[in-house]
């Protein structure tokens, strides 16, 4: 990482953060489509939350990925 860049992360950070960002909607839309009565079926309770909590751990590892330095 070079000392001028004013950026806290680099390019691949965000581009890992924007995929996270889009699991992470794509998570509660499952959860919303479910036509069970108060999104009690399965894409409410199970699928769902589980698309949600895989983009925050994507959003996790694109704060802490930090690409290889060129030697």
């Amino acid at each position: 990482m070079s000392k001028d860049s004013r950026l806290p992360f680099e390019k691949t950070n965000y581009v890992i953060m924007i995929s996270g960002i889009l699991v992470l909607i794509l998570g509660f839309i499952v959860m919303s489509i479910d036509q069970e009565e108060y999104g009690f079926g399965f894409l409410g309770l199970t699928l769902g939350p589980i698309i949600v909590v895989i983009g925050f751990i994507i959003e996790f590892f694109a704060i802490l990925y930090r690409p290889k330095q060129d030697k």
